[in-house]
């Protein structure tokens, strides 16, 4: 750990602090309102997994697929690869929109292949 700055008074004190939360936590008796916190924490880790997990699919889906999102409700669409204006139907709130894809399946393709 050579050229590396070394452990100071600021560090320990939030080590410290950081230890008297985590006791506090687990000692309180407010099971209503740690149950609260938890949940909160959850849905913040579940939010930040769901974007983590569709910038995966993007990733493994982008010779073959597009993500659109429906204009009126914003839920994120996977539609297939055609060139041209298709007209789609949103399964969650049924509404009809049109997608421009300016791209075709084949020639993304054989530009993937290219070294």
């Amino acid at each position: 750990m050579y050229g590396r700055y070394d452990i100071d008074e600021l560090y320990k004190l939030g080590l410290f602090i950081c230890i008297i939360i985590l006791i506090y936590r687990s000692m309180s008796k407010n099971i209503v309102r740690r149950k609260y916190e938890n949940k909160k924490y959850l849905d913040f880790k579940r939010k930040i997994n769901n974007k983590i997990n569709l910038i995966k699919r993007k990733r493994h889906d982008r010779n073959t697929h597009t993500y659109k999102k429906c204009p009126k409700c914003k839920t994120v669409l996977r539609l297939p690869l055609k060139k041209g204006k298709h007209t789609c139907k949103c399964p969650t709130c049924h509404n009809k929109f049109e997608v421009k894809c300016r791209r075709n399946e084949k020639i993304k393709v054989e530009v993937v292949r290219k070294k």
